[in-house]
Formats: structure tokens, C-alpha cells, sequence
């Protein structure tokens, strides 16, 4: 979404006077700055995890898209927060013409493809709880549906590369990178930001939350089948699903929510500006800044939604604090995993098991 301050250049007015770094923006700086390096260190430490150490016995068709996740986490990180905090610091802009363009696709890029991904996920799961005998074939499904996630994410951010440029204010020395003169009336500059505002949250927000209502109806009757005594999906006498799946299945739920409830503040703040442009006049300055730090804890939060459910992860963050090589004894490894987890040591993958396709071919 662009920001307010990006929407057009300051009045060519004798007695205009250019912004300043405020003290609600040195806030926002110092928050972003904190955020900035934990999920740095947090994201880095999840792909490295899955890439190179023993997150690397998730289920197949499950390391891309945490992988994916990682990244687009790290595009936020490294992109969008730099970013923010840098132009907050400056006020103007000073990196020229191609870098505006750069950067600004680059921001919504980051910002596409970290909502796409958490859609594929939802996607995958859907997929496995509906339909768990068809997972020896997610592998491939979910690659085709991250490649359609990026490629959709690059196509989508393209405009921005058109629109936005560095523009000088006349009579006043003060440039900045906006969209002025690349709209001919405001109504179609409210309709592109509606359009990003769609794909960025809105359609996002109904693919996931279709997934998961359907999921959470089919355990229902899943439920009711077992309490009459029918055949259902069964891992155990007892347990409906498998451990390990209804495990990634609670994980990405929290994953969606935080999403949902981190961005849902900034974006309706949004909307209420395009249609409503003289709100910055009532609205305190202060709360423009913690929301948008509000919606960047989102790329904090997953990592540590995933480290909650992962034991794997955990063991590797313990190797790493203790200082230990990381071709430690497999054993010694596996009792630190079992420790900082469950100690039934379930494994980290929700591939079918023998007794679900037993029942299921029953």
C-alpha cells in the first residue's frame, strides 16, 4: 500500500514548510530498528534450520513452503523496514529516479508475496485434511502454487515501477518519491490503491479463511462419524487425525491469525484516507506510526509461531547457543529435540500413514 506521505508532492506556497523527523516518526524509527533485527535473526535462523539443519526432515512437500515463508519474511525485513526507517530519517527523498521506482516495487513485492505465500499454505492444508490421500503428490502441487505466488507478486507490483518517481518541489528545495502526474483524477489513484488493497488483504483473507472453515467443518463430522461408530481417518483408535498434521494444521492457523489481526488495523487506516483525505488533520500523527509497526511484527511473529511447534528448529537454536559443530551426534541431537519438545517425539511430517490408508481402502 503507499503511504499518505507518498500520495502527492508538498505545495509550491512561500510559506510551506517541509516536514520534519517528528517524535511519533523517531518512535517509529526505534521500533522498526528492534523489529528489524529480531526478525532478521529469527527468519535467518528458520531458513538456515530448514535448508541445512534438522528442519530438513520436514515432510517434502512442507519445506518449500516454510522455506517461502522465510523468504518472503526476509524481504519484508530487509526491504521494507530499511526502507521505512531510512525515508522517516530523511524525510525526502535522495536516492534518485530509478531507486524510487526500485524500491517502491521492491516494497510491494515483499508485501504481495508475504500475503500469497500464507495463501498457498492454507491452500496445502485444505488440501491435506480433505483429502489426505493425495499428498504423495503435494510435492509438486505446492511448488506449481508458489511459483503462481511469486510470478503473481512481480506481475502485481509492476505498475509501481511506472507511477512512482522523484519529483522536485517547485520554488522550495524538497524532493520526494511520489505518484503526482501518474494519475489524471484522484478517484483512479483511490481505485489502484483499492486494487492492491484486494489482492494484498481482501482476497487473501477469503482464501484463507474458506480453507480453514472447511477444514474445521470436515473435523467436525469427522467427529460425529466417529462418536457413531463409522470409518472415518484415523491414525489411532483414538486420534482423528494424524498428531503430526493437526500439529502443522494449529501452526498455520496461527500463522493466518496473526497475520490477519498485525495487518487488519494499518489497511482499514488506509481505506479510511483514500476516501476521507483530511483525516490526517484529526487523526494524531502517533497513531499512523504504531499501526504500520503494529503490521511489521507480523514478519516477528512467524518464526516464533514456528519455533513453538518445531522441535527440530529449537534443537538447532540450541546448537547454535551452546556453541556446539553442527555434525554433533545425530543421538545427542535427537535427545535435545525430544527435550525441548513433546516428549511422544512426533514426526515433524503429515505424510498418510499405514493404518489411515488401511482404514481408508477398508
Amino acid at each position: 500500500m503507499n503511504s499518505s506521505s507518498n500520495s502527492s508532492p508538498p505545495p509550491a506556497l512561500v510559506d510551506w514548510e517541509a516536514p520534519t523527523f517528528t517524535r511519533a516518526a523517531q518512535f517509529r524509527v526505534v521500533a522498526t530498528l528492534v523489529l528489524f533485527l529480531f526478525a532478521a535473526f529469527s527468519n535467518l535462523a528458520v531458513l538456515i534450520s530448514v535448508v541445512r539443519g534438522r528442519g530438513r526432515r520436514l515432510a517434502a512437500h512442507l519445506r518449500p513452503l516454510i522455506m517461502s515463508l522465510a523468504v518472503a519474511d526476509l524481504m519484508m525485513t530487509f526491504i521494507v523496514m530499511p526502507l521505512d526507517m531510512v525515508w522517516n530519517v530523511t524525510v525526502q527523498w535522495y536516492a534518485g529516479d530509478a531507486m524510487c521506482k526500485l524500491l517502491c516495487f521492491l516494497k510491494l513485492f515483499a508485501m504481495h508475496s508475504s500475503a500469497f505465500i500464507l495463501v498457498v499454505i492454507s491452500l496445502d492444508r485444505h488440501h491435506a485434511i480433505l483429502h489426505p490421500l493425495d499428498s504423495f503428490d503435494a510435492n509438486r502441487r505446492n511448488k506449481r502454487m508458489l511459483l503462481l505466488a511469486w510470478s503473481l507478486s512481480l506481475l502485481l507490483a509492476s505498475p509501481q515501477l511506472f507511477i512512482f518517481r522523484a519529483i522536485k518541489a517547485k520554488g522550495v528545495d524538497f524532493t520526494q518519491c511520489v505518484t503526482h502526474g501518474s494519475f489524471q483524477q484522484r478517484w483512479q489513484e483511490t481505485v489502484y490503491n483499492m486494487f492492491h488493497f484486494v489482492t494484498l488483504y481482501v482476497v487473501p483473507l477469503l482464501v484463507m479463511s474458506f480453507c480453514y472453515t472447511r477444514i474445521l467443518i470436515e473435523i467436525n463430522q469427522q467427529l460425529h462419524k466417529s462418536k457413531g461408530g463409522e470409518s472415518c481417518l484415523r491414525r489411532s483408535g483414538t486420534d482423528m487425525i494424524p498428531k503430526a498434521r493437526m500439529k502443522t494444521l494449529k501452526m498455520t492457523i496461527i500463522i493466518v491469525v496473526s497475520f490477519v489481526v498485525c495487518w487488519t488495523p494499518y489497511y482499514l487506516l488506509g481505506i479510511w484516507y483514500w476516501f476521507h483525505p483530511q483525516m490526517l488533520q484529526v487523526t494524531p500523527e502517533y497513531v499512523h506510526h504504531i499501526l504500520f509497526v503494529f503490521g511489521n511484527l507480523n514478519t516477528c511473529c512467524d518464526p516464533v509461531i514456528y519455533g513453538l511447534y518445531t522441535p527440530s528448529f529449537r534443537a538447532d537454536l540450541a546448537v547454535c547457543w551452546c556453541c556446539r559443530p553442527q555434525d554433533s551426534s545425530p543421538k545427542s541431537l535427537d535427545r535435545l529435540s525430544a527435550q525441548q519438545g513433546n516428549p511422544s517425539a512426533e514426526p515433524e511430517s503429515d505424510a498418510p500413514s499405514v493404518d489411515q490408508l488401511r482404514d481408508n481402502e477398508g
